[in-house]
């Protein structure tokens, strides 16, 4: 999709996953590295547990695709031959501290008159201004800036970090993200123009808008794990197995309560038979026991009986039920449980690129996503320090792609202007997407069900503290910007207005468990009969495929599933991660 452009990356650890992305779409993506290499190369873990610049397995993930040229930009023809490769090239990315690119004569001002299209990308940890700017920090010291750590771990016990960074993975993403964004505004202006990326700003995103708490009079958060508090109860959703750990639910929202029913039967079927359980409404529990109406202890018996039933299941059989009976439950599993799973291996995850000092093939994480037109394909290992330096050099200048617009046309129009989104995602991960395209001016419709509310407007925070479904900050956040339509697809009233939008859109999204978009008519063998130039996406916890396709639930789920919930804890404690 970007094989035209080319990309000159001089990021480190803070920014690489940006041009991995580009890379990975097809861009040539040239990573300028310091004579010495990158200090991304001294990031274990490494090959065979010993450090060296080409055994950093961090580098490995985050390198592939690119080509490596070594450059001191202090030094006057290095500094030069960046200018010009800078002078071809279509984006640039870096991750410096505000004003050094500028004190070497690279900054976005110099390089744009040069090349007036040139979109410039700057990761740093709090932006180009600010009281904070000049900071030094660590991906740590993000996590806590960015309100992250105030929430992760146990309520009696210090903050705890997850041992993968996430403020750099955050940054690099968003930074992507903007760089795409600023193109497309390009294709229709011929303007360049820099995208300013703060990783505290990115980071907040993980706090599940929590941050608002203080802006809307919400009670602060408080860190927890294994449960949830409700009021003055504390809902337990972490239970021991055989073999490890299970997470569980939330099964007392309106919109997962005929989860809990599905579990209790399960329960039953096994000689575990609760009939005042079974006939509670726990749709409703959760809101009950913020107002009062139920005791504190009222999930005491409800932990007791699935404490007992989990107790002699393993981790094999809780996945098989999650995704047999459509349980919103998930086992704690393990990288290796992950890596070597059924599901990962029918879908090809991982690939193998030869590494030239290295007689193994290095294995590499599968493509973020399946582009059926145009899949993602891993031309390169990652570069060794400088390997692709002499054939950069040799390269005749290059002149930066032709955008469609012209500079001399005005601007004003927001870069997304006129393309209109019909979106059928739900909860937060597919929201927030497109929350980010409507901020930038596409035209969002949002489908809610008629039947089921969406879980996102049944979790705190709360406008005033006050439970109700038009006064949850997350949705608001989420879906701001958005125009708004209730449907019932089970209808054919319903499908028939959801088809006409199809006509209008130029893109419709979906988070439906696979199968069931198609169920209600609109899958996209229909959609692209209709509308052959539509762009669908789909996105679910587990992918269309595999064994696990039919895994059903939320982000803590799947983070359980995928080996996150053990990244973090205690030495001898549960896994846990809010």
């Amino acid at each position: 999709m970007l094989s035209p452009y080319r990309v000159i990356d001089l990021s480190n650890e803070r920014g690489l996953l940006c041009g991995q992305i580009l890379a990975d779409l097809g861009a040539d993506v040239i990573q300028v590295e310091p004579p010495q290499g990158s200090s991304a190369r001294r990031l274990g873990p490494f090959v065979g547990d010993t450090a060296g610049v080409d055994r950093s397995l961090f580098w490995w993930a985050y390198a592939r695709n690119k080509r490596s040229i070594a450059l001191d930009p202090e030094a006057p023809d290095d500094r030069a031959l960046l200018r010009r490769l800078a002078a071809g090239a279509d984006f640039f990315v870096e991750s410096e501290r505000p004003g050094r690119m500028a004190e070497l004569g690279l900054g976005y001002e110099e390089l744009a008159r040069e090349n007036p299209g040139l979109v410039y990308v700057s990761i740093t940890p709090f932006g180009q201004q600010g009281p904070k700017a000049l900071w030094s920090d660590t991906d740590l010291t993000q996590v806590a800036a960015g309100g992250v750590a105030y929430l992760s771990g146990e309520g009696e016990m210090p903050p705890v970090r997850v041992r993968v960074p996430q403020a750099h993975a955050h940054a690099g993403a968003d930074a992507a993200v903007g760089a795409l964004i600023a193109h497309a505004e390009r294709l229709d202006s011929g303007r360049g123009q820099h995208v300013d990326v703060s990783m505290q700003q990115s980071i907040t995103l993980a706090t599940m808008f929590r941050v608002l708490d203080a802006p809307i009079d919400q009670s602060p958060a408080q860190r927890v794990a294994g449960g949830v508090q409700v009021g003055r109860g504390f809902l337990r959703t972490r239970f021991r197995l055989r073999d490890g750990w299970v997470i569980v639910g939330p099964h007392f929202l309106p919109s997962t309560g005929h989860f809990m029913t599905r579990l209790l039967k399960w329960a039953a079927e096994e000689g575990l038979h609760d009939q005042a359980l079974l006939d509670d409404d726990w749709n409703t529990f959760a809101l009950r026991m913020i107002r009062g109406e139920v005791e504190a202890t009222a999930y005491a018996p409800a932990e007791a009986l699935l404490e007992e039933f989990f107790a002699h299941k393993t981790k094999a059989e809780i996945m098989a039920a999650a995704v047999k009976r459509k349980l919103l439950i998930a086992p704690v599993l393990g990288l290796d449980e992950v890596i070597d799973s059924p599901h990962l291996e029918e879908r090809g995850f991982t690939v193998e690129l030869p590494h030239p000092e290295h007689p193994k093939p290095g294995r590499y994480p599968g493509p973020m996503a399946r582009f059926y037109e145009t899949p993602i394909t891993y031309r390169r290992a990652a570069p060794r320090v400088g390997e692709h330096g002499a054939e950069i050099r040799a390269e005749a200048q290059r002149v930066p792609s032709s955008p469609r617009g012209s500079q001399a046309e005005q601007g004003g129009r927001l870069p997304l202007e006129g393309v209109k989104i019909l979106d059928l995602f739900w909860v937060l991960a597919g929201p927030g997407a497109t929350r980010v395209l409507a901020d930038y001016g596409a035209t969002v419709v949002r489908v809610e069900s008629m039947k089921r509310v969406d879980t996102l407007r049944v979790i705190p925070p709360y406008q005033f503290g006050n439970p109700h479904t038009e006064g949850a900050a997350a949705f608001q956040c989420a879906n701001a910007n958005k125009l708004g339509i209730t449907l019932d697809l089970a209808t054919a009233e319903g499908r028939e207005v959801a088809l006409d939008l199809v006509r209008w859109a130029d893109v419709v999204t979906e988070s439906f468990t696979p199968g069931v978009i198609d169920q209600y008519g609109l899958g996209w063998e229909t959609l692209r009969q209709i509308k052959p130039d539509l762009i669908m996406i789909s996105s679910c916890l587990m992918g269309q495929t595999g064994p696990w396709r039919d895994f059903t639930g939320f982000g803590h789920l799947a983070a359980s599933v995928i080996g996150f919930q053990k990244l973090a804890g205690w030495p001898g404690r549960p896994p846990h991660k809010r």
